[in-house]
């Protein structure tokens, strides 16, 4: 099965964003990336709702949003209000994540959390069940271009093996670091949605790299 293609736009240009919203739409990408930080849980911030009220009027592809943030459950009214598809919290900055995860469902979107890569997949047994999908992390958040952990690839494995001892039908995304060579390595441990910026937006043909991502 093809893995889900997720452009991040954090690598766009932001000088021509619609353009690079409307190639999306074109794309045989199935979501659209968003990541916000707030310069507290990660060393950045990125861009606010405003910025994204924008891009959800010009997406027709379903966003995937990606809360870097601490108290995220504070913006579950804002993230709906965009229309998201997925809305993505952080393992490490909800100390009460079951509670976050039913208001996230009982907004009427699909939750889903990230571990950073000092995180143990193990620490998501207690939850694996009620998630749409769980995004590991393949660099430390926060930045852009970072090189890929190698040890994710078997944080892939380690996921997809907990997904099925539990019975869950919890998606396996990955962030950071993903290129041809990489998702290749992903989407053979198991992994079912691959995020893309650099890979994806500094490409000479950005919607052919789509087509070979999903291809791999």
């Amino acid at each position: 099965m093809k893995p889900i293609i997720s452009p991040s736009i954090l690598s766009a240009d932001f000088g021509h964003l619609a353009d690079d919203i409307e190639m999306i739409n074109r794309s045989e990408a199935e979501w659209v990336h968003i990541d916000i930080m707030d310069g507290v849980f990660v060393p950045n911030i990125s861009f606010g709702f405003p910025v994204l009220k924008y891009v959800a009027q010009l997406s027709k592809k379903p966003l995937d949003v990606h809360l870097m943030i601490v108290h995220p459950e504070k913006f579950i009214p804002e993230v709906k209000a965009l229309g998201a598809h997925v809305m993505n919290v952080h393992y490490e900055a909800c100390p009460h994540l079951h509670r976050v995860i039913q208001q996230i469902r009982e907004a009427g979107m699909q939750p889903a959390v990230t571990i950073n890569p000092a995180t143990p997949v193990a620490l998501l047994k207690d939850i694996i069940k009620e998630v749409y999908m769980v995004l590991i992390m393949s660099v430390n958040p926060g930045f852009g271009g970072q090189k890929f952990i190698e040890h994710s690839v078997d944080k892939v494995r380690e996921l997809r093996a907990l997904i099925t001892e539990t019975g869950s039908n919890a998606l396996i995304e990955v962030d950071g670091g993903v290129n041809l060579e990489t998702a290749a390595l992903l989407v053979e441990a198991g992994a079912d949605a691959l995020v893309a910026g650099n890979a994806i937006f500094a490409a000479e043909k950005p919607e052919e790299m789509i087509v070979r991502l999903k291809q791999v």
